[in-house]
């Protein structure tokens, strides 16, 4: 054994072992052999479609990755108290880390310090948290998703007019954002937003399909709808009645729709000329880079705070080929 060798073990004595001692106790405990991961993906609801994406992410990612296991668990229905229950039932077992679509950040903030206490890792993913200890954000650029939106509303409908916007929870921090782009850009066109909008559908597809039959009917002239999120368009055969009722507006470019998200029933809509434009957001890609994230931060290893998945803008010009 060299003497460099002697001086990385504990033949150190006194004020020397004691400060060894010290860094190992303060260093992040290495991998054991043969040791699987067991990390959590919580959504806002597991009822919506659009996180069935990010968990065949984070699924595909853990057999892909080998020791992590990925388990997909949330309240059925969004409810900010049922997501914070869930979180507290993850500590509570032992999960190896956490990666939650927050519905309420100023509800969720004391379970993630709890997590954490407890040395598990929490990061957010989709909607984030980040007046928390969540470690990382891994989702979308949410004002800029607004932006895209707006954009392609004015392309759509280049005439200025009268607009309402469709969002989910009204504590949605990546939802919030996503408004203020909208406004941003719609603002500077020289459209006018409508009162009482937006509208809060809670993640609930048929009350966001519902509310774009209320807003038209309670505003005759309407010129556009803006959905922040896919709701009122996943639930296709409602949407294809609303688009018919409207089909002469719609057609004619009196009435506009454009949406979040890329769901193959998004895609058949936007084919078939009831949608102007979509901007999909990646949540398969959220939930596989999730389970990158929290495997690093569990073996001790730093991330970036900050983790943006990509914006996929489509038209009728370019439908063709997300469908495949």
């Amino acid at each position: 054994m060299t003497s460099n060798t002697k001086r990385t073990g504990l033949w150190l004595t006194g004020a020397g072992t004691a400060a060894v001692l010290g860094a190992l106790l303060l260093s992040p405990a290495p991998a054991k052999a043969g040791k699987t991961y067991d990390f959590a993906i919580v959504p806002k609801s597991l009822n919506n479609p659009y996180f069935d994406l990010s968990r065949d992410g984070c699924m595909a990612e853990a057999k892909k990755l080998g020791d992590v296991k990925c388990t997909y668990t949330g309240p059925v229905t969004q409810d900010a108290a049922a997501e914070v229950q869930t979180v507290q039932d993850l500590i509570t077992r032992g999960i190896d880390g956490i990666a939650i679509s927050v519905a309420d950040p100023g509800s969720i903030a004391h379970v993630i310090a709890r997590a954490r206490a407890a040395g598990i890792p929490v990061i957010t993913f989709d909607a984030d948290a980040p007046d928390t200890k969540r470690q990382v954000y891994v989702g979308t650029d949410n004002l800029q998703l607004g932006k895209d939106l707006g954009q392609q509303l004015v392309k759509a409908h280049p005439t200025p007019g009268t607009y309402a916007v469709i969002s989910g929870g009204p504590a949605a921090e990546n939802l919030a954002q996503r408004v203020d782009g909208v406004r941003d850009v719609l603002k500077a066109a020289g459209w006018k937003e409508v009162g009482g909008s937006p509208t809060f559908c809670n993640d609930d597809s048929a009350l966001g399909m519902q509310q774009m039959t209320d807003l038209t009917t309670a505003n005759p002239n309407l010129s556009a709808i803006v959905a922040v999120g896919g709701w009122p368009l996943f639930t296709e055969n409602a949407y294809d009645d609303f688009y018919n009722k409207h089909k002469a507006a719609i057609d004619g470019g009196k009435l506009t729709i454009v949406s979040a998200d890329t769901l193959p029933a998004e895609l058949s809509e936007l084919k078939k000329g009831e949608v102007a434009a979509l901007v999909g957001q990646q949540p398969y890609a959220m939930g596989a880079k999730a389970m990158e994230i929290l495997r690093a931060l569990k073996q001790g290893k730093s991330e970036k705070t900050i983790q943006y998945v990509g914006l996929d803008v489509v038209t009728k010009d370019n439908v063709a080929q997300f469908m495949k």
